[in-house]
C-alpha cells in the first residue's frame, strides 16, 4: 500500500486522521504561524520548496509513461486518439468560454476596481511583465520541443506531451513483440512512479503548512484588506463557476458528484497552499484514476487541460482586465470587452501551470488595449492569495474534463480497488 493509502486506511479504522485532514490542520497552522509569526513563517519555505521538488520531479515520468501507454497501448488504432483530442478540444474551448463569461459578468457587476488609485503604483513593474506577452504564434511555436531533455528539465508539460504522442504513435508501428516490451517498461514505470506519489504525500501536510506559512509571512493580512473588493470578486466569480457551470456539466454527463468531490479534495488543496498546478498533477491524475476513468484518458486530458483548460485562470484574467479599466477610469464599451476576452482566450493557451503566470498574460493584454498597465503592480500585493483560489478551480476543472470526457467516450467509471486516491483504502 502506497504512503497515502496507509495514512488513509488507518484513518478509516478510526486511529489516524486522513491525508486530507492531515493537510487541513497543517494549513491552519501554517496560517497561525504566517500571521503571529511572520519572520519565523518565511523561514519555512524551503520546507514548502522541498515539497514542490518533490513533486515536480515525478510530473515528467508519470505523464510520459501513462500518456504512452494511453495511446500505444490501442495497437495503433489513432482513430480513437484523434477522437479524444477533437472532444477534448472542444469541451476545453466551451468551458473556458464559459469561464470568461462569468469573469466578465463578475467584473461589470461588481466594479472591483472602482476607487483605487494606481498613483502609488510603479509603472516599471507592469512593463517588465508585458515584456514577457506571449503572441499565439510564439505559443505555437513553444508547442513543438526541440529537445525532450530541454523540455522535461524545465517541467514543461506540453511539450512533454507532443513529444510523448509522436513516440506513442512510433512505437504502434513496430513489430508487435517490441512493441509489447516497450509497453511493459512504461506500465511498470508508471506503477512505480504512482507509489513514488504516495511516499511523497506523507510529506505533503508539512510542505502545504509551511507554504501557507511563508505566503502569509511575506504578504502579511494588511495587503489582502487593502484590496479586499478583488478578492472578492475573484472569490465570488469562481464559487458562480463551480456551482451555475461545473456542477450542471458534472450533472447533464452523469458524473456521481459526490464522489467525485471526494475524489479531488486532496489534489485541490494542494493546489490551493501552494499556488501550483504542477504541484498537484500526480495527485490529481492518480485520483481521477481510482474514481475510475481510464488510464488513456487521464493521460491525456489532465496534461493538455494544464495548457487548454485554465479556467480559474482564463475567469481571473477577464476580472483583471476589467479591474485594471475601471482603476484607471476607462470605460470599456462591449465590443472591446469581447475583442479583449478573445485575445486573453487565445494568449492563455500555454501558459505554464506555475505561480502568478497568469499575470504575465495579463499584462501583455493590458500594454496591447492601452489599459494601465500600473494596475498590475497593484494587484501582485493580493495576487499571492487569488493566485490560491484560480490554481484549485484549474484543478478541479481538469479532473472534471476527466470524468466528462469518459461519459462522452461511452466509457463506464470503473474504480479502483487499491488505491488511496479517491478516498479509499
Amino acid at each position: 500500500m502506497t504512503g497515502s493509502g496507509a495514512i488513509t486506511a488507518r484513518a478509516r479504522r478510526g486511529r489516524w486522521p486522513s491525508l486530507t485532514q492531515w493537510i487541513l490542520i497543517s494549513m491552519a497552522v501554517g496560517t497561525a504561524i504566517g500571521w503571529l509569526f511572520p519572520a519565523a513563517a518565511i523561514t519555512l519555505e524551503p520546507l514548502s520548496t522541498i515539497f514542490l521538488r518533490l513533486i515536480k520531479s515525478l510530473v515528467v515520468p508519470l505523464v510520459f509513461s501513462t500518456l504512452v501507454v494511453g495511446v500505444a497501448g490501442h495497437g495503433g488504432d489513432m482513430r480513437v486518439v484523434g477522437r479524444l483530442a477533437l472532444r477534448a478540444l472542444i469541451y476545453f474551448e466551451a468551458v473556458t468560454t464559459l469561464a470568461l463569461v462569468v469573469g466578465l459578468l463578475a467584473g461589470n457587476l461588481l466594479h472591483p476596481g472602482t476607487g483605487v488609485s494606481l498613483s502609488q503604483a510603479s509603472a516599471t513593474t507592469g512593463t517588465d511583465f508585458a515584456a514577457h506577452h506571449t503572441s499565439v504564434g510564439a505559443v505555437l511555436e513553444h508547442i513543438v520541443p526541440q529537445s525532450i531533455v530541454e523540455a522535461a528539465a524545465s517541467n514543461d508539460v506540453l511539450q512533454v506531451v507532443v513529444f510523448a504522442i509522436l513516440f506513442a504513435i512510433a512505437l504502434t508501428r513496430v513489430t508487435a513483440e517490441r512493441r509489447v516490451v516497450m509497453l511493459g517498461f512504461f506500465e511498470s514505470v508508471a506503477e512505480v512512479v504512482f507509489r513514488m506519489v504516495g511516499l511523497v504525500m506523507m510529506y505533503a501536510p508539512i510542505g502545504i503548512g509551511a507554504a501557507i506559512a511563508a505566503t502569509i509571512g511575506h504578504n502579511g493580512p494588511a495587503v489582502l484588506f487593502g484590496l479586499a473588493k478583488l478578492v472578492f470578486t475573484l472569490y465570488a466569480a469562481l464559487v458562480v463557476l463551480i456551482v451555475c457551470v461545473f456542477l450542471p456539466i458534472a450533472v447533464l454527463a452523469g458524473v456521481p458528484v459526490r464522489r467525485f468531490i471526494r475524489a479531488v479534495r486532496e489534489p485541490a488543496l494542494i493546489a490551493f497552499s501552494t499556488s501550483t498546478s504542477e504541484a498537484a498533477l500526480p495527485r490529481a491524475m492518480e485520483a481521477m484514476e481510482a474514481f475510475g476513468v481510464p488510464r488513456r484518458i487521464v493521460a491525456f486530458v489532465i496534461p493538455a487541460g494544464y495548457s487548454f483548460n485554465l479556467d480559474g485562470s482564463t475567469l481571473y484574467l477577464a476580472v483583471g482586465a476589467l479591474f485594471a479599466a475601471q482603476a484607471g477610469g476607462i470605460t470599456l464599451p462591449l465590443r472591446t470587452q469581447l475583442v479583449l476576452m478573445l485575445t486573453l482566450m487565445l494568449t492563455s493557451k500555454g501558459v505554464a501551470g506555475v505561480p502568478r503566470a497568469g499575470i504575465v498574460i495579463l499584462s501583455g493584454a493590458l500594454a496591447t488595449f492601452g489599459l494601465p498597465i500600473q494596475a498590475v503592480a497593484v494587484m501582485l500585493g493580493v495576487d499571492a492569495f487569488m493566485d490560491m483560489a484560480r490554481t484549485t478551480v484549474n484543478v478541479v476543472g481538469n479532473c472534471l474534463a476527466a470524468a466528462v470526457l469518459t461519459r462522452w467516450e461511452g466509457e463506464p467509471f470503473q474504480p479502483l480497488v487499491s488505491p488511496s486516491a479517491a478516498g479509499k483504502p
